[in-house]
Parts: structure tokens; C-alpha cells; sequence
């Protein structure tokens, strides 16, 4: 069985050449995968990388670094090691019934290998049910006259052949696109599950998939594949694959190791988590929840807060940090931001939301003579307020379940 070595740190920590295994080697593997994505995994260090707010996993020639979220540096640190997975699940990013994210603890399963165990699945399942066919047309020899026949072709491959026909006709078989990227997905798995538990499926899958062209997969590609109602059932597999072939990166470090990273903005998570816990919340009363609304700002600019909630005529803005203030005190393009979205959403109050044990700030209003007009022309003066807010992530080893509802409270929303 293959060795694997395993490094796990949280974002915003170092990790230098010479510790736990990390080689020369992997650095500049990182550095290059870094480069591809605009610099914004790590920071390069000497002799090491800084990580970022990005978090997951990346595997490259043996080694596995998981990078978890960490909202508190003071915190233990097996407290957070399954928040990731805990929060991709909750978003519906990751199949709340997968065994492998379930066992993920007991097993040592990194992020990584949970998601390549739900594609086998989703994959195995779809070959059970069959495979989907489509006609496409092929031009090549054939022992019978069907198609359109093309004389060049004929001439140059059947000059000695005289039974044969070189033709372009149609076939009905499962040699297309939808399949050519499962399988492209397939085969990346097949390379980084060698000597894992998942060894045995992924070449049980491999060997019942249909033979299909090996095709260089394009992002350009993966966008344009549309699902219909007959293909609807592809949906989680083609979902998932194209999570798998956008983050390979064959040949990275000088045409030796090849890279598979799966990495999360822990900024988008948590945004994307506090909006569905909110609506959760506001499920069954009278406050509508919205994220990422948009109005023109300036030219082609335009502003885009989190959170909106609405109750009436009221309008509450929230916007997520996942950070901890500097001094417990926000900054102030952080409170300017939050002025500006009260005036276009003519919202009286705004919260900045961070991770953390639980408190919140008064609101205090923004020192401005502010104003609406009605629709009788008249001037109606409006108090601008704003607070800062921090919620407690983890209730025990589970997410907080009462998230939503804490949140509420602190908008003086029942």
C-alpha cells in the first residue's frame, strides 16, 4: 500500500521546508498553484508559505495538507478540525446522508477523499441505471455501404480493401461529451485514490464505464454542457466532476508531481452559511431574507451587502467577516461600507458579524443629517445605525444550532 503523508494546519498559519515532511519539492508545487490562481492561496514566506482564508485540502506527490478554519486562535484545535465539513454540508455543498463525510473522524477521510467517494457512488449508480445514448457521426472503414461515402477517403484507405467502405455515418452509443467528463473525472480519481480504501471502487467504476474518447476536458466545455430532461439525473455526477477537473493541475512542479487541490474561500462559506441559517430562522414568519442584492453604485460599479432582511416597511442589512476585529474595534472602511449600504437600501440598521463567543456592541447611529424624501415631497430625517455582532460557530463538537435565531436577537427581530 502507497505511503501518504498527512499535514494538518489552519489558515492563516505557516509552514516552512523541513517540518512534518514538507520538502522543496511540495513548496514549489504550491508556489506554481498559487501563481495560477492569482496569488490568492498563500503568501510566500522564506522557505515556506504563509496560507490564507482559503481552506481544504491539497494532495501532491504523497502528501495530503488539510488547511482547516479557525476562527479563534486561541481555541483547541481538534475543536475545528471538522467545521469544514460541517459547513459545506449545511450550505449544501457536500450530501448530508455521505458515509464517508459521516465517518469522517473515524476514519482519518480528508475532504478530498469524502468527495471522490460521492462521485464513485453517484457515477456507479448512474451505470446501474444505464447510461444515456446519443447519436453522433463518425467517419471510418465499414463492411457495408451506410452513410454518405467519401470517395477520398475510400480511394486512399480502400485501394486494396475492395469489401471495405470509408464512410461518415451516424451511431447511437454512449460516446459523448457528458461522458467523456465523467470519465476524464474518473481517471484523475483513479490516480490519487492508488493505495487508499477507495482503490478497489474507483477501479470497479473505471473497469463498468463504457469505453469513450479521452478528450482534453476545457472549462470553456464543462460550461457549456447543459442537462435535460432526459440527461436531469447526471446532475450531482457532472456537478461533481467538474469540482474534480477544475482543480487538477497535472504536471505543476516541473512536469514531475501532479496536484489536486480543493480549497474553499472561507469568506463565501461563511456568508453563504449565515444566510442559510438565517433563513432557516425565518421560515414561517414575516421577514424576508435575501443575499447578495445588487444596485448601481458609480459607473459600472455597484454595491452588493451580504445579507438583507426585511420586516414591513423595515430593512436590516447584515455583512459577515470572517475574521477577528483588530482590538475588538471595527475598521473604518468596514463602518463606512455599512453607511453606504444604509443610505441605497434606506435601511435604519446594519451589522458587521463576526465568529466568536457571543456579544454584541449598542447600536450607535453615524454622526450625518440624513434624510428621505416621501412621496408628498416632504423630508423625513432617518437614523442610520450600526453594530458589530459575534456569534459563537461550534455549540459543543456540533455547529451551533441556534445561530439564526441569535442573530435575530440581535436585530431586535422576533
Amino acid at each position: 500500500m502507497t505511503t501518504r503523508k498527512t499535514i494538518s494546519v489552519f489558515e492563516h498559519q505557516r509552514l516552512y521546508v523541513g517540518e512534518h515532511g514538507f520538502k522543496q519539492t511540495h513548496l514549489d508545487a504550491l508556489l506554481k498553484l498559487n501563481e495560477y490562481h492569482e496569488g490568492n492561496y498563500f503568501e510566500p514566506i522564506a522557505k515556506g508559505v504563509k496560507f490564507n482564508q482559503y481552506v481544504g485540502v491539497i494532495q501532491v506527490d504523497g502528501l495530503t495538507i488539510e488547511i482547516h478554519p479557525k476562527a479563534d486562535k486561541d481555541d483547541d484545535d481538534n475543536k475545528w478540525k471538522g467545521v469544514l465539513i460541517k459547513m459545506l454540508k449545511a450550505c449544501g455543498q457536500l450530501k448530508a446522508e455521505s458515509s464517508g463525510a459521516a465517518h469522517v473522524k473515524r476514519q482519518h477521510l480528508n475532504l478530498l477523499e469524502v468527495y471522490f467517494e460521492l462521485y464513485l457512488l453517484e457515477v456507479e449508480v448512474l451505470i446501474r441505471k444505464g447510461l444515456i445514448k446519443k447519436y453522433r457521426k463518425q467517419t471510418h472503414n465499414t463492411k457495408a455501404l451506410k452513410g454518405k461515402l467519401e470517395f477520398a477517403g475510400h480511394i486512399r484507405h480502400n485501394a486494396v480493401h475492395k469489401e471495405r467502405f470509408y464512410t461518415t455515418h451516424q451511431v447511437y452509443d454512449p460516446n459523448h461529451l457528458l461522458h467523456q467528463v465523467l470519465h476524464k473525472a474518473l481517471t484523475i480519481v483513479d490516480q490519487f485514490t492508488i493505495g487508499t480504501r477507495l482503490n478497489d471502487l474507483s477501479n470497479r467504476v473505471l473497469l463498468n464505464f463504457p469505453k469513450v474518447d479521452s478528450k482534453t476536458i476545457t472549462a470553456q466545455q464543462l460550461q457549456s454542457i447543459s442537462l435535460n430532461r432526459k440527461s436531469s439525473s447526471y446532475n450531482e455526477a457532472l456537478e461533481l466532476a467538474r469540482l474534480i477537473i477544475l482543480n487538477y493541475s497535472p504536471d505543476i512542479s516541473s512536469g514531475k508531481e501532479k496536484m489536486l487541490s480543493l480549497l474553499f474561500d472561507m469568506n463565501v462559506l461563511w456568508e453563504s452559511y449565515i444566510l442559510k441559517q438565517l433563513q432557516k430562522a425565518c421560515y414561517g414568519k414575516d421577514i424576508a431574507v435575501s443575499g447578495q442584492e445588487s444596485t448601481s453604485f458609480w459607473g459600472s460599479n455597484s454595491l452588493r451587502p451580504d445579507v438583507v432582511l426585511r420586516q414591513g416597511d423595515n430593512t436590516y442589512i447584515i455583512d459577515t467577516k470572517w475574521k477577528r476585529p483588530h482590538r475588538s474595534s471595527a475598521s473604518v472602511n468596514d463602518l463606512r461600507q455599512m453607511y453606504t449600504y444604509c443610505r441605497f437600501w434606506n435601511a435604519e440598521k446594519a451589522m458587521l458579524l463576526y465568529p466568536g463567543q457571543r456579544s454584541e456592541n449598542r447600536f450607535r447611529s453615524y454622526l450625518t443629517d440624513d434624510y428621505i424624501k416621501d412621496g408628498d415631497d416632504n423630508h423625513n430625517a432617518i437614523d442610520h445605525q450600526c453594530k458589530m455582532g459575534f456569534v459563537e460557530v461550534m455549540e459543543g463538537d456540533a455547529l451551533n444550532p441556534n445561530l439564526g435565531v441569535e442573530i435575530l436577537d440581535m436585530l431586535f427581530l422576533r
